[in-house]
């Protein structure tokens, strides 16, 4: 239990971080594009939030396979195979909570118009500079949110983490995966255990989000 519990943590804040990283300068150039294209890699974001997990896991292994083309060019440059080890398992948590991690830092920037950019260029601040010392400030609640959700919706993850992981003690069992294996072995008492935990940690995360809001607002107001 222990070590499910302890790799569950890993992979959300591994998959947070590279969320971050990759998804407020994605959100960014999404809430600035007016190309017709911008829209379709919106969608191709959003697409995780009504594809069954287990739909987007099976795609993810074939994609990643080391018969397919892609899965062959990965595991050239990387020197492993990434199904069924913990790097795929960061692969998919990346891909399946990308949107809820880019659509508020998104709603964020759109929010925050044109106007502090534009009085941050007449200012002579460098388009780099506004971007940290405006853009990001501005947009620190939605960025919050994002934050939350991502590394919840990462330890809530199953169909996909199973499909592209398996179920490997001590290497890719998460927790909700081994939930699923005490409730097929009949061990009602650590299903309920892991299932209350979750609950419990699903309750203070939504808790800890609202009130952070409601301090970031108050204090950018």
């Amino acid at each position: 239990m222990l070590d499910a519990i302890l790799l569950t943590l890993k992979l959300a804040t591994v998959t947070t971080v590279v969320l971050l990283l990759m998804g407020i300068p994605l959100a960014w150039w999404l809430s600035r594009s007016n190309s017709w294209w911008s829209e379709v890699v919106a969608t191709l974001v959003a697409l995780p939030l009504v594809l069954p997990p287990t739909v987007l896991g099976f795609y993810l292994l074939i994609l990643l396979s080391p018969t397919s083309a892609p899965g062959q060019m990965i595991e050239s440059l990387i020197g492993f195979r990434l199904p069924f080890t913990f790097a795929g398992l960061v692969v998919g948590s990346v891909v399946y909570s990308m949107p809820f991690v880019v659509q508020p830092i998104r709603n964020a920037f759109d929010a925050m118009g044109e106007r502090p950019m534009e009085v941050a260029a007449t200012l002579r601040a460098s388009p780099l500079n506004a971007f940290f010392s405006v853009a990001i400030p501005l947009a620190s609640s939605g960025i919050l949110t994002g934050t939350v959700l991502g590394f919840a919706h990462t330890v809530g993850e199953f169909g996909v983490v199973l499909m592209i992981g398996g179920n490997i003690p001590g290497e890719t069992q998460v927790l909700s995966i081994a939930i699923y294996d005490y409730v097929e072995t009949m061990n009602w008492g650590m299903a309920h255990l892991l299932s209350l935990m979750m609950l419990v940690f699903s309750f203070l995360v939504i808790l800890i989000m609202n009130l952070s809001e409601k301090r970031l607002r108050k204090r950018l107001a």
